[in-house]
């Protein structure tokens, strides 16, 4: 049984106050042959130099370390990527190191971003991450990825994460209850909604205005998910400039917003899900642990944790997060969320391993219409939009970017130009979309505080970034 010491379980603290000054992402899609990746990069720093009116090359001028995050040295056939990358960005012979930790690497990226600036060791610092999925066919693709998993004890099984994360659908719901045809569709309403989310995104790989029953239809990949369930293999790039106080203020003065505060956390656990050794359930500041006191008897199977029905890295990390931010009830304190839905079932897993909803009442969330935009049954603002994006199944899962994207869509959001940048017709024009004739402005209304989750594997490593408006903090720090 796994104990913590109190060592263990103490609260991050970070020596100064660390901020999100700007970010910048490139177009999404599944292959981008006409540029190679280092363009997409530099399409991204570029973009963010240009949401503070600076040109990159004045951006350039702050930045003192640099942190670049790829997943697969296979996709781009090339060793020490970030050498490329650092050099084509013309930020030689600055210090840079690259990050891996599987579908967290962009989460992990920023993680070893705002250390940096946290520290003191750099006043400025390049969060840049990445992924080139499209040399390879999606078959090889699959399998690259599947060597993230325990190659003596999984991949020899022939695994793809489909087939993980399918395993893990059927046990939740043979744990939580419900009718399979009622479970089924809860998980096709999380792609219809993220898939419409992303017609409205000009990033977006995988605009699609479709139905529950047209999730339902599509091709079984591994049962009971099928392709509209899954994630997307993606191309492009996304990057975030990490400062201390006095620096974001300098690099902001001709901003038309405002830095922003950022907190990130970690935690992992075991590649190998058959291993994970039980303990008790680890509570976040809005549990009690008479919540969870007959969790056993209400459901059955659900005494052991962690089981296979959710992630234990996602609640670690989180529980840190929350304590070094200040939060005490994230339904309540947060305005939105950017998760890790790399396959509808996590989406609902990572409801309650954050606290959104207690262990077993997840999929609740999704019918409550709490989770939207605009609340389907009501038509008035759902309580705590998540993947406004489109999220991986809708925006992209260009791996050494995804967390990366997701932190800088919330800050679009806190900055309130969500419109601006994504309903700009010159930038739908640019990337050779159509902008829909029906877009829709997904400004969250009043958007304070954010957090994106960043997740590898069937958990192994997840991040927790939180972002907050510096004038509406929880805590004075």
């Amino acid at each position: 049984m796994i104990t913590f010491s109190e060592r263990q379980l103490k609260i991050p603290r970070l020596m100064r106050p660390v901020y999100l000054v700007t970010g910048g992402q490139s177009k999404f899609d599944r292959a981008i042959p006409e540029k190679r990746t280092e363009e997409l990069c530099i399409d991204a720093f570029t973009m963010a130099a240009e949401l503070i009116n600076l040109s990159p090359a004045e951006l350039k001028r702050y930045i003192h370390s640099c942190y670049y995050g790829h997943f697969a040295d296979h996709f781009g056939d090339q060793l020490l990527g970030e050498a490329v990358i650092h050099d084509r960005l013309g930020l030689d012979p600055l210090g840079n190191v690259g990050i891996k930790t599987g579908g967290a690497t962009g989460g992990s990226t920023l993680w070893e971003a705002v250390k940096t600036v946290a520290s003191g060791y750099s006043d400025c610092a390049l969060a840049m991450g990445w992924e080139r999925m499209d040399e390879v066919p999606t078959d090889e693709g699959n399998f690259l990825i599947s060597c993230a998993a325990d190659k003596d004890w999984e991949s020899a099984l022939g695994q793809i994460y489909t087939g993980y994360y399918a395993v893990m659908a059927q046990r939740y719901w043979q744990i939580f209850g419900k009718a399979e045809e009622s479970f089924r569709r809860t998980l096709a309403e999380i792609s219809v909604k993220h898939h419409g989310y992303a017609r409205m995104n000009p990033f977006a790989q995988a605009p699609l205005k479709i139905s529950v029953q047209d999730v339902l239809n599509s091709p079984v990949v591994a049962y009971p998910l099928r392709a509209l369930d899954c994630c997307l293999m993606s191309v492009g790039a996304a990057c975030a400039i990490i400062c201390d106080e006095k620096t974001a203020l300098e690099l902001s003065k001709s901003s038309p917003h405002k830095p922003l505060r950022i907190w990130v956390a970690a935690g992992s656990h075991t590649l190998r899900p058959a291993d994970r050794r039980r303990m008790e359930i680890p509570l976040l500041p809005n549990e009690t642990k008479d919540q969870y006191r007959d969790l056993g008897r209400r459901f059955k199977g659900a005494d052991r944790y962690p089981g296979f029905t959710g992630f234990l890295a996602a609640r670690m990390a989180a529980l840190y997060a929350y304590g070094m931010a200040g939060i005490s009830d994230p339904k309540k304190e947060l305005n939105l969320l950017e998760l890790h839905d790399a396959f509808t079932i996590s989406d609902v897993q990572t409801y309650e391993d954050i606290g959104i909803r207690p262990y077993g009442e997840g999929r609740d969330y999704v019918e409550s219409g709490d989770c939207y935009h605009t609340n389907p049954h009501t038509g008035r603002p759902g309580k705590l939009p998540s993947n406004i994006s489109g999220g991986l199944i809708g925006c992209m899962h260009a791996v050494g970017a995804t967390g990366i994207m997701q932190v800088f869509e919330i800050a679009t959001q806190i900055w309130h130009r969500w419109a601006e940048i994504h309903g700009d017709d010159r930038r739908w024009k640019e990337f050779n979309r159509e902008k829909p004739s029906d877009w829709t402005d997904l400004q969250v209304k009043g958007a304070k505080r954010g957090m994106a989750i960043s997740h590898a594997g069937v958990g192994s490593h997840v991040t927790a970034t939180i972002l907050m408006d510096p004038d509406h903090l929880l805590i004075a720090n």
